[in-house]
């Protein structure tokens, strides 16, 4: 009796709306449901127009024990952003573009000093995965490998303290396992192939659709590839894929899905539809451990 919410993104007039499409309704200031639990696959902020208001329609009704939440990318990033180490340098660069990315949130949060301490507080909370009983979430993918090397600097999930600066530094074990759990899976091109970025930056690695069963090509499973026929059409190795071998739905956001809501393959669901885009809110309804496309719901 679970709802499965994607990422919100400060859209909170579209979430609220979304709730109220679930049967959720408003009690002394919280959003609850008499028989179902919301879960929300992270990535509140940054982007829409009401920062302050996403966060705190999910964060009270964690609280009251009417929702759980993982951490999304942004949510890791607003941690880093907001942590110094021990020079009292930001774990999360103060640059330019990071700030335009992240602009949307401290344009709210900058202005009620004590909201921000106490929501960065919170997002260090969150676990980066959830295991229940009958299904499993994370953010952008679901590895085995990588989940290994969180359950040393985490407990259920949740980052010990002193990890953040691990989990910060490019090239520590813990940094790489937090990008593939919470950023997705990236696979290096064959050599003598490069393609263009949005920005004109030339790439040898691809974001890939880890989670697709039937075409394995590089086309096929790139993300974020305007110009696919720059890439090989031969099919990427079994062995550089991380597959999904579990009988546990599972169930991510992060990836901007376009057009109607469906499966992503017989046991893994996306509810992130570019909400932030234009695109829709969703939800997915769990009743049984078997996934299908009439369980979306969406605004």
């Amino acid at each position: 009796m679970y709802d499965i919410i994607g990422d919100i993104h400060g859209h909170a007039d579209k979430l609220e709306e979304l709730l109220l499409e679930l049967g959720y309704k408003e009690d002394d200031g919280v959003y609850q449901h008499p028989e179902r639990t919301l879960i929300s696959v992270g990535d509140l902020i940054d982007r829409g127009p009401y920062q302050k208001r996403s966060v705190d329609i999910i964060r009270k009704m964690c609280e009251r024990g009417h929702a759980k939440c993982i951490m999304g990318n942004h949510e890791f990033n607003a941690v880093a952003w907001a942590t110094t180490d021990t020079n009292g340098h930001y774990l999360r660069e103060h640059s330019d573009k990071n700030r335009k990315q992240h602009g949307a949130f401290l344009l709210e949060a900058e202005q009620d000093k004590q909201w921000y301490e106490e929501t960065i507080d919170w997002f260090k909370t969150l676990p980066i995965y959830l295991e229940l009983d009958n299904l499993r979430i994370v953010h952008a993918c679901w590895h085995t490998p990588s989940l290994d090397i969180l359950s040393k600097y985490a407990t259920e999930g949740v980052l010990h303290n002193d990890a953040w600066i691990s989990a910060t530094t490019e090239g520590h074990e813990l940094f790489e396992a937090i990008q593939v759990l919470c950023k997705g899976w990236e696979i290096a091109l064959p050599e003598g192939f490069v393609f263009h970025d949005k920005d004109d930056n030339p790439r040898t690695n691809i974001r890939t659709k880890w989670w697709q069963e039937d075409d394995k090509s590089y086309q096929a499973l790139a993300i974020g590839v305007k110009d696919k026929e720059s890439l090989p059409s031969s099919d990427i190795p079994g062995s550089a894929m991380p597959g999904y071998d579990n009988p546990k739905p599972l169930f991510i956001g992060h990836y901007w899905m376009k057009g109607e809501p469906c499966l992503q393959s017989s046991r893994i669901a996306c509810v992130d539809w570019s909400v932030a885009a234009g695109g829709k809110m969703v939800a997915y309804r769990l009743n049984s451990s078997s996934l299908n496309n009439d369980a979306f719901v969406a605004v």
